[in-house]
């Protein structure tokens, strides 16, 4: 018996005629039609597996160490920030020009100030940028604008620690709405505890904390997106999935042992453990938040996420980063989003990055959560099957 794992993938993400032929070759670069993954294994026998990438409409929050009036404290020009010798070593290709379908509501484009950023067409999307893991970062806006059908109705909110990285963006993407937001490390630093993987204690990734209160209050709604993914669909029915009153939606995956994120301090404690009376708590993850702002400002829901980190440091109960916080505060209480869009656990787990399979079902979003990275992988001649799905969005190197 042949005992190779043989999984055959077609992926058919471009959807949308536009009337450009420049558009329409460049779209055919990222057009997989079909992906042949072989995989050794001496258990199991041959097998076939079919996704199929194809839309479907989906339903729909973090902050206060920061008020929305004292912006100015925590929000710096980028020539306010340092850039770092290793920032000058990366260089990314200029993408292609995006331009909106006709039936897109219209949008000014030169408005990129106060006026910009407040615009109701908008769809708000925020992404952390730090030089480890930017990469992974261009390669998730590269393809976010790549399937969707009104690219240029998307405002990034780019959350930053330290290094200039606006004019990076800037000549990668010249015609992308965005705004920088410095994030000050030492808001968070003296609540940080020890983590299992030691990339979980940096201080931007608590950054999406503090969502509510940095960007601007006329954003009611945004989209949290982490920096190790890419998006196969159209960003807009993840936008206006519905949140049915709850301040966040995510993917749950209610299967999950969910009492494995928290010590067995936590669960010996009823003061601790009966914070999830009356509810049904779901595991979810974090890397892929619909996140209500005005309810996140009108409960501070912030100060909640503090005030669990600082039991933390006082008394151990959770080895996850920043995760097990926001389980504390949301778990129960988070409107659902279907699977297809966080296909999560791509990078493996937290100590060993092996190869993972796709969920069953279909995708609109790839997730390498996890301690394996595609861009590593690829660059060491090792990746896994998958990371083949994220390599046509990566535009690092020099033009050629």
């Amino acid at each position: 018996m042949d005992y190779s794992l043989s999984a055959f993938c077609i992926i058919q993400a471009d959807r949308f005629d536009f009337k450009s032929k420049k558009k329409k070759k460049r779209r055919g670069i990222y057009r997989v039609k079909m992906l042949w993954i072989m995989r050794f294994s001496g258990f199991f026998s041959a097998a076939m597996v079919m996704i199929v990438l194809s839309p479907s409409l989906q339903s729909f929050p973090p902050a206060e160490a920061i008020r929305s009036s004292n912006l100015e404290g925590y929000i710096r020009l980028p020539s306010q920030i340092t850039s770092g010798d290793s920032l000058n070593r990366l260089s990314f290709r200029k993408a292609s020009a995006f331009r909106n379908a006709e039936e897109c509501s219209s949008n000014d484009g030169s408005l990129l100030g106060k006026a910009g950023v407040c615009d109701p067409h908008l769809v708000h999307v925020a992404i952390t940028l730090d030089v480890e893991y930017l990469r992974g970062s261009i390669a998730a806006v590269h393809s976010i604008l790549q399937h969707s059908l009104c690219p240029e109705n998307i405002f990034f909110h780019f959350l930053v620690s330290e290094t200039n990285l606006e004019t990076l963006v800037r000549s990668t993407f010249p015609q992308l709405k965005f705004k920088v937001y410095y994030f000050d490390p030492e808001i968070v630093r003296s609540l940080i505890s020890t983590s299992v993987r030691q990339a979980l204690e940096q201080p931007l990734n608590y950054a999406r904390n503090y969502l509510a209160d940095l960007i601007e209050p006329c954003v009611r709604r945004v989209i949290y997106l982490d920096s190790d993914l890419v998006m196969v669909d159209d960003i807009l029915k993840l936008w206006t999935t519905s949140l049915g009153g709850k301040t966040i939606g995510a993917p749950e995956y209610c299967h999950a042992n969910f009492t494995k994120y928290f010590t067995s301090n936590f669960w010996s404690e009823k003061r601790f453990s009966s914070t999830f009376a009356g509810r049904s708590p779901c595991y979810f993850n974090t890397g892929v938040m619909v996140i209500d702002l005005v309810k996140w400002r009108r409960f501070s829901y912030t100060k909640w996420i503090e005030r669990w980190m600082q039991i933390q440091k006082n008394g151990r109960i959770y080895e996850l980063g920043s995760l097990p916080p926001f389980l504390l505060v949301f778990a129960g209480h988070v409107a659902p989003i279907d699977h297809r869009w966080n296909q999560h656990g791509l990078g493996g787990d937290n100590i060993v990055g092996s190869c993972r399979d796709l969920h069953a079902g279909p995708v609109s979003l790839l997730h390498w959560s996890g301690s394996g990275k595609p861009w590593l992988r690829l660059d060491s001649k090792q990746p896994c099957p998958l990371d083949s799905l994220w390599a046509p969005y990566d535009l690092y190197g020099y033009s050629t």
